[in-house]
């Protein structure tokens, strides 16, 4: 289904909600791709469940080191503080952009979005997220809407997003599906 396809998965050195990296890392997989981790920092990066700390991951490579040319697909994570800091650091921001720019699609959970937004990719797209995300999205020119699952086409790629962890299981099947196609 996705044989010979790498995915990135754009993270911050800290702050991921861990099952939001997780269930979907496990869904692409199986699926036959290949997940890669991306963050700002080689190293390992710190997730969390919630507010408290979780495991450490392996990043695969830095957003200086690879290019959306690199990947079929991207997925960005939630967690409060990881899109936060991703909005802050221009390299990042760019290599989200270029997914949009070179309509690969896109996969984003929970407080994800935020990065979005900061890329200027949002606008005239259908997307939801966290609710404390549903006023940054409509200023940037969103259309949020409150679903479980939102698969947006209507730009220059698929766009899939989700609220929360407890959307999970649909975000996965609506992100395969996308970077299967």
């Amino acid at each position: 289904m996705m044989e010979g396809k790498t995915i990135a998965f754009l993270v911050a050195p800290e702050g991921t909600e861990q099952v939001e990296l997780t269930e979907p890392w496990k869904a692409v997989k199986q699926a036959g791709a290949t997940p890669k981790l991306i963050s700002t920092d080689s190293g390992r990066v710190q997730a969390f469940n919630h507010l408290d700390k979780g495991d450490k991951f392996a990043v695969d490579a830095t957003v200086d080191d690879v290019s959306p040319d690199d990947f079929q697909g991207l997925v960005l994570p939630g967690g409060v503080a990881n899109p936060d800091f991703l909005r802050t650091v221009p390299q990042a921001v760019r290599f989200v952009r270029g997914f949009f720019d070179a309509g690969k699609p896109v996969a984003v959970i929970c407080h994800g979005p935020w990065t979005l937004v900061e890329a200027d990719v949002v606008r005239g797209r259908t997307v939801t997220s966290w609710p404390s995300l549903r006023t940054d999205l409509r200023n940037a020119g969103a259309t949020w809407v409150d679903k479980e699952v939102v698969v947006c086409t209507e730009g220059p790629n698929t766009l899939v997003s989700s609220r929360k962890p407890d959307d999970l299981k649909a975000f996965c099947q609506a992100t395969v599906d996308a970077f299967a196609a």
